[in-house]
């Protein structure tokens, strides 16, 4: 029997496809079977999760990984939606920085492109929050309610029957993500450092429901570059368990997830 369950923190699927009940679960009906995403055990990690990994590594300066502020003024909404994923992303990267001003700053330009997309008024009001952990230095709070907010920004999303959004905004995430992790090991290249960049479950799951958007989405402009990259991203991000990437290989990876959300930033004529 197919189930469903609330929505998994750090998953891209807010409908879970188990082969046993729990105690707090309904049946899917035959729509939301129709439109469900098998994900068969995959969780695409949280920006957060992706990028903590490093610290596994060594001390990190965080601060170093700041971009210069993107634009909030986008009249697409899947480009509105690749640049919300990137955005939550700096904002664990300023957590980690432990940076209060860049949290704000963050957090305000998540909700600008959050109420643009109209999201739910439950993550708009996480904004006060957000800025109250900030200038309280409270930086595990901050960390949960920034993936609380991504999980209410998708699950709304999801609510209003926009999960081609829900894809573009963990694309967005997940590239922000590895862009950080990808310039970071380049710049201090280990083998170990360089198999966390081993995600070929992951992107091959982006691709799928990337070519499943609907035509017009696919066309927007944004979504057409980030499309073109992907294969290229695919075949770097899939070397063998018993392997690691080169450092020119990192760093092509690095070159390619940079310029992708440079081409998602930029203000579409």
């Amino acid at each position: 029997m197919i189930w469903k369950f609330r929505p998994l923190a750090g998953s891209l699927a807010f409908v879970c496809l188990c082969a046993s009940a729990a105690a707090d679960a309904t049946p899917l009906t035959p729509e939301e079977m129709t439109g469900a995403v098998r994900t068969d055990g995959l969780s695409i990690p949280m920006p957060g999760e992706f990028m903590a990994s490093l610290n596994k590594l060594g001390k990190i300066d965080w601060s170093s990984k700041f971009r210069a502020p993107i634009g909030t003024n986008y009249t697409s909404r899947p480009q509105m939606a690749l640049n919300l994923g990137g955005l939550i992303a700096d904002g664990y990267i300023a957590v980690e920085a432990q940076d209060s001003p860049q949290v704000k700053n963050i957090g305000r330009d998540v909700l600008t492109l959050a109420k643009a997309l109209g999201v739910s008024k439950d993550v708009v009001n996480r904004g006060a929050t957000i800025e109250t952990f900030a200038e309280k230095s409270q930086w595990d709070q901050l960390k949960e309610e920034l993936e609380a907010t991504q999980n209410e920004v998708k699950q709304s999303m999801a609510e209003a029957k926009d999960q081609d959004l829900v894809t573009l905004v963990t694309v967005g995430g997940w590239l922000r993500g590895v862009e950080v992790i990808s310039g970071q090991i380049g710049a201090h290249y280990t083998e170990l450092g360089g198999k966390l960049l081993r995600q070929p479950g992951i992107v091959a799951f982006l691709v799928q429901h990337l070519d499943k958007l609907p035509e017009k989405t696919k066309d927007d402009a944004s979504v057409k570059a980030v499309r073109k990259k992907m294969a290229d991203i695919e075949k770097l991000v899939a070397f063998p368990l018993d392997k690691a990437p080169t450092v020119d290989e990192v760093k092509e990876l690095n070159k390619l997830a940079t310029d992708t959300l440079k081409e998602i930033s930029k203000k579409q004529k």
